[in-house]
């Protein structure tokens, strides 16, 4: 049994990713790019500082880039983060860790202020031990950096001790460099294959489906089971 687990949040606890992809489809065309849902859907997970230069030049960058990522902060904040729901089976997952006396943290690219109003969507605030923010590093995902702070401010744990829940690639590559194991949901950004190729241990289809299976997983046992 892990000491503690790190959860990311779009796409892992809370049902976002299509709110993002819209948001990031709308600010590219207002800045005069009309890029397709496939092309942004793979990107999503990552910061906008590495997320951007997939779709913009750097001189594009230099003449509005700070303008862009504006646009898209207050778009989102605005039109869709009031909708959002937390998957199924969230709340009672976190609840499950803290009676196997598990540490929970969550590690997202999402800003510090996103980061706690998903907190309150999915009703898990006093059940969270440490949130880590793209506010509290210089780098975000796919680097480790958040995954790195997150293991410190869980008491310099052991990364053997410490499991990882994400839904991109980004999260299982972040979360490879910091030597942490990763369980992935496929119930946001990436797909099986994706999440396979990035190191995952074992898969499930979304929270309610990891608590299903709790005590066969990675999060109850130390071994791995890949679990379709």
């Amino acid at each position: 049994m892990p000491e503690a687990v790190i959860f990311d949040i779009d796409g892992t606890i809370i049902d976002s990713v299509p709110e993002h992809i819209r948001t990031w489809k709308s600010a590219f065309k207002k800045f005069g790019k009309d890029v397709s849902v496939s092309a942004i859907r793979p990107q999503i997970g990552k910061e906008a500082d590495e997320l951007l230069p997939v779709f913009f030049s750097q001189e594009e960058l230099e003449q509005f880039g700070e303008e862009l990522k504006n646009y898209r902060d207050e778009l989102f904040k605005r039109k869709y983060l009031p909708t959002l729901k937390p998957f199924s089976g969230v709340r009672d997952l976190f609840r499950q860790l803290k009676a196997d006396s598990i540490l929970i943290s969550l590690a997202s690219s999402s800003k510090k202020d996103e980061l706690k109003t998903y907190q309150k969507i999915a009703q898990i605030e006093e059940l969270v031990d440490s949130a880590v923010s793209a506010d509290d590093v210089n780098r975000a995902k796919p680097f480790p950096d958040i995954f790195q702070v997150a293991l410190k401010e869980l008491g310099e744990l052991n990364p053997k001790n410490v499991i990882v829940v994400g839904d991109t690639r980004y999260d299982a590559e972040a979360a490879e460099k910091a030597n942490l194991s990763t369980v992935g949901l496929l119930c946001g950004a990436s797909t099986k294959r994706e999440l396979l190729e990035a190191g995952c241990i074992a898969l499930y289809l979304h929270p309610a489906d990891l608590l299903a299976n709790y005590r066969s997983s990675p999060l109850f046992k130390s071994s791995s089971h890949l679990l379709i």
